[in-house]
């Protein structure tokens, strides 16, 4: 069910995704089934290991943090967008894949494939989007022409609150698929459904034990 978002009034706190949709963005450190619902993103697409120097990776959340900012911050500005209210950016979120592999091998980083994405409130349309990434170019003078509009309905899954070094994320997963199982669902791992991380945690300044990760898988009914 969609959240009733009350517009902020120049006092008010900004809507801060993380609070108002727990289930999606602080679910406990158990396994848990859930249904999510179809969302707008911005988005980058690129290949290869995410740790490398330069990588596609790092180079993807350089462009998305300004265009999103741009929208956030249209407020300040001539470009006036319907309904609009206040918000705080949405944490980082990450879909990943290799080719031929159903699941992730973490110890081959350089065949991923990844959708970078940061979620955008509804009032984020095509055309508010266009504006942005007009506005930023110019402004910036960078090419954000990787930046895309993303809408994705991700529909039902096993996640979980992974704590400590990504690396570590295969022990959350199997204990998501095994909870998948003992509730009567299956991996539904394909072309268009992928493994899903999103970063609570701001990685420069956590220490890799503690950093926070919601990990999601897509399933289906057996």
């Amino acid at each position: 069910m969609k959240k009733k978002i009350n517009k902020p009034e120049e006092e008010q706190m900004a809507f801060d995704y993380k609070k108002e949709y727990k289930e999606l963005y602080k679910p406990k450190a158990k396994p848990s089934i859930i249904n999510v619902e179809k969302a707008n993103f911005i988005a980058v697409r690129g290949v290869g290991d995410p740790n490398a120097e330069n990588s596609e990776y790092k180079q993807s959340i350089s462009l998305l943090y300004p265009i999103a900012y741009a929208i956030k911050m249209s407020k300040k500005g001539d470009y006036k967008i319907d309904d609009y209210f206040d918000f705080v950016v949405p944490p980082l979120e990450g879909f990943w894949w290799q080719e031929g592999i159903k699941g992730v091998d973490y110890a081959n980083k350089d065949s991923f494939n990844f959708i970078s994405l940061i979620r955008m409130p509804d009032f984020v349309t095509k055309e508010v989007f266009e504006w942005a990434i007009e506005e930023t170019t110019r402004k910036k003078k960078e090419d954000f022409s990787k930046v895309e509009f993303f809408t994705y309905d991700e529909g039902l899954c096993v996640q979980c609150m992974h704590i400590g070094p990504y690396n570590d994320e295969p022990i959350t997963v199997e204990a998501m698929h095994e909870y998948m199982i003992e509730q009567g669902y299956e991996l539904d791992i394909t072309d268009e459904r992928f493994h899903h991380e999103v970063y609570i945690s701001d990685v420069r300044k956590i220490s890799p034990e503690k950093l926070k990760t919601v990990l999601r898988h897509p399933i289906k009914k057996k």
